[in-house]
């Protein structure tokens, strides 16, 4: 590896970052260059003394540089690789990526795959790399499939986050800098602790699109694991349905009539969740013994669920947020030179319920993907916090 000013390596040990990515991209396509960290590192140390306000650059915009006060850069251009492209839930990540870019000036391209074909989308990040793409955001939804390609990428000096998913639990399936993203285990063991107070006993199913891939897996694993620490005579059953919305509403509807008297019925996906509280509609099943309905994500028909009380809550992760915070976090990394290093992020876990479903319903934004207009969304009243 080339040498590093101490400096520099002292400022990069404090960033606590993957040490094999940093070495990678150190040594890889001059990305952060001896000299250029050094300089960046006591740039940054070189404000006016006696006041927080930083010296201004000789690029700054008000020397006509870049966007608000930063210096002028290249118009980069980052690449998502996502496992469903054209699945809605990802609209409002698209937004969040493309305001992210016409904020500060950049590009991004939106890739991968149409039905979760991993195959599909190693190519496509392996196209990427090849391409000479300035920085990739990846959803990692297979624990062994992306090591090579992300480990090529940064060695190519290309740095590399994830987000919505991230590997296997414990194990986030490649080098990358950082995930940007829900916890997965942890939001599925809370959809099972939510159900578990209206549930004492009987039968629980939980549907998952795609078993195995570990954007939802983790999650049904989660639900899985709260029922079984709970001790209640519960048995929780997990059972596939399909990528196609359309195909799992009929596993569902299926499953539903030959299993009368179920206790609950919980989704870790999108589709899933929405052709629960069609089916629950469609049997009545509420009058059935049917205590509790829930599971993940914004789509309409979801949200209209929880407003009829076919559906009890489902859980939002803010999918904007997937795609805004990796090309700020990419571009600062590329602008300081590898110093700002992208920090792991949990996107949230808000369950929407009945009581608070009304504004998701009633107002259309570009963060929920029911809108393509920009707007001001005004507020008022109290805003609800953690007691």
């Amino acid at each position: 590896m080339k040498d590093i000013h101490p400096k520099v390596e002292e400022a990069l040990d404090t960033l606590h970052l993957n040490r094999l990515a940093r070495r990678r991209l150190l040594s890889g396509a001059g990305l952060v260059s001896a000299s250029a960290a050094a300089s960046a590192l006591l740039s940054a140390c070189s404000g006016e003394q006696g006041g927080n306000k930083p010296a201004a650059s000789a690029g700054s915009a008000a020397a006509g540089g870049g966007a608000g006060d930063f210096p002028a850069t290249p118009k980069w251009k980052f690449v998502f690789v996502c496992h469903v492209t054209t699945n809605p839930f990802f609209t409002p990540t698209q937004y969040g990526a493309q305001d992210a870019c016409a904020l500060l000036g950049l590009t991004f391209q939106w890739t991968g795959s149409k039905d979760s074909i991993v195959a599909e989308m190693v190519n496509a990040t392996n196209s990427a790399v090849s391409g000479k793409a300035d920085g990739l955001a990846i959803a990692v939804v297979d624990k062994s499939a992306f090591k090579e390609p992300v480990s090529k990428a940064l060695d190519a000096g290309i740095p590399v986050v994830s987000y919505n998913a991230d590997g296997a639990r414990g194990d986030p399936g490649s080098a990358r800098l950082a995930y940007i993203g829900q916890g997965l285990y942890e939001s599925g063991y809370a959809l099972g602790q939510r159900a578990l107070q209206q549930v004492d006993s009987g039968d629980v199913v939980g549907f998952i699109a795609t078993p195995g891939a570990l954007n939802i897996q983790p999650r049904i694993d989660g639900a899985a694991q709260a029922f079984k620490d709970s001790g209640k005579p519960i048995r929780f059953a997990s059972v596939g349905t399909n990528a196609d919305v359309t195909k799992g509403l009929s596993i569902i509807d299926a499953y539903a009539q030959g299993h009368s008297g179920l206790a609950g019925m919980l989704a870790v996906d999108a589709g899933s969740t929405q052709a629960i509280g069609q089916v629950v509609k469609k049997y009545g099943m509420r009058s059935k013994g049917l205590k509790v309905a829930g599971g993940f994500d914004l789509v309409p028909e979801t949200l209209a669920g929880i407003k009829n009380g076919d559906l009890d809550y489902t859980i939002d992760q803010q999918p904007y947020l997937q795609g805004f915070l990796p090309v700020v976090y990419l571009y600062l990394y590329k602008l300081s030179g590898g110093l700002l290093s992208p920090p792991e992020t949990n996107t949230g876990l808000l369950f929407v319920t009945k009581d608070n479903v009304g504004p998701y319903q009633s107002t259309k934004t570009r963060f929920e993907g029911s809108d393509t207009a920009q707007k001001l969304i005004e507020r008022s009243g109290p805003i609800a916090h953690a007691t």
